[in-house]
């Protein structure tokens, strides 16, 4: 089956057009700046071919059709017509409380989107933008969405309720949600395959580190707690986001500096983080040049990120009654093998051994812990399109 996966944003759109029965990729790309003017990058990874054409998108209507003729051009597309896309699967931010798995889109399902969009007020709108764009362009193509949030449906009670009064919870669904929820559901079954054993049998901790971060415990397949919250502000610190806080920090500076809330959550989402720490810049490789030379902040940035994140894998290992393995993936988790082993040292006491030379590595499938570590330490490289493909073809198939 031809699946299109795509990831709408307010004024972006990532896509890519795979064969679900080979896991093959036949083209991917960007459109950028709908509503400027726009400009669309397309590759074809078997060709090794990247273009960059610049085409009027007014809207995300535009940007599809535009994907979809460079899909299907006669010079570099992938298919000859758009009748060979079997299957459209978007990428959504928040599903509430209402969706536990992928779904595939009708009028109930997208109710329940706009439902969920005081949930997610700067992603929901640009995903359900996203799919009545391809609605237009393609009326007769079914479509799933796939949900950030579902695979934390699992979580009991006591992980995701917040000690507020609770009707806060009962009447406007106050909770934690949890989020990048494909990726880890993705690495996590991974990692069952790569230890040879059936997940239900495995307690799983997944570290999603890049600029945005989540840690996750997994238990029997299942989550059953995750760092982000209410939204993806909540954790570990990031790139630009702070993470948890102490919620009267807000009342005090908005009072000392005369902010309204807009202009506090925009220092929290933006200004925050390893960049608020460093001074220096919200790209880890660029903290890790500053703090090798001398860069004392850019330092201290970086250590208090890694350690927010072992912090989060003893509370997790804490929380099943122990763990099996721990997966890193994600730009800083797939990539940084000093930050991995910065994490991962000093678990000695949980039964973790590193192995440096095997954690010298970069962007794939790997195994870098010692031979005779009891909790083995995985670099996994997420796919989160493999699964929304994925889930778009089973539930299509259906």
């Amino acid at each position: 089956m031809k699946v299109l996966v795509i990831n709408a944003g307010s004024s972006s759109l990532k896509y890519q057009l795979m064969d679900t029965d080979t896991r093959t990729v036949l083209a991917k790309g960007l459109c950028e700046r709908i509503g400027i003017d726009g400009r669309l990058t397309h590759k074809v990874p078997a060709k090794d071919l990247k273009l960059e054409f610049e085409i009027a998108m007014p809207t995300h209507a535009e940007a599809i059709q535009s994907v979809l003729d460079a899909l299907t051009s006669a010079e570099h597309g992938v298919i000859r017509s758009m009748s060979e896309i079997d299957a459209v699967g978007h990428r959504v931010v928040h599903g509430g409380e209402k969706f536990a798995a992928s779904a595939r889109i009708d009028a109930d399902v997208m109710a329940a989107l706009e439902e969920c969009i005081p949930l997610a007020p700067l992603h929901n709108p640009a995903n359900i933008t996203g799919i009545k764009a391809c609605q237009a362009v393609m009326p007769s193509t079914p479509m799933v969405a796939v949900f950030d949030t579902a695979f934390h449906q699992t979580m009991p009670a006591k992980s995701y309720i917040y000690a507020l009064p609770y009707e806060y919870y009962e009447k406007d669904k106050v909770r934690r949600y949890g989020f990048h929820g494909t990726s880890h559901r993705y690495v996590s079954a991974r990692a069952a395959a790569m230890l040879g054993k059936p997940i239900e049998e495995l307690k799983i901790i997944t570290c999603h580190l890049g600029n945005g971060s989540s840690v996750s415990a997994i238990d029997g397949g299942k989550s059953v707690d995750t760092s982000m919250g209410f939204t993806p502000l909540a954790g570990v610190p990031m790139g630009t986001r702070s993470g948890d806080l102490d919620a009267g920090i807000l009342e005090y500076l908005m009072n000392k500096y005369g902010m309204d809330i807009k202009e506090m959550l925009n220092v929290l989402n933006k200004k925050s983080g390893v960049l608020g720490i460093s001074g220096v810049s919200s790209d880890f490789r660029d903290l890790e040049e500053a703090a090798k030379a001398g860069n004392d902040r850019a330092q201290l940035a970086l250590d208090s990120f890694q350690y927010s994140v072992k912090k989060l894998v003893g509370a997790y290992a804490a929380a099943m009654g122990g763990v099996d393995a721990i997966v890193f993936t994600a730009g800083v988790g797939e990539n940084d093998a000093v930050t991995r082993m910065t994490i991962a040292s000093g678990l000695e006491f949980m039964g973790v051994k590193m192995d440096a030379e095997a954690n010298n590595t970069r962007g794939h499938e790997a195994v870098v812990s010692a031979a005779d570590s009891k909790v083995k330490v995985l670099l996994i490289p997420t796919d989160e399109e493999l699964m929304i493909a994925m889930d778009t073809a089973e539930i299509v198939g259906k």
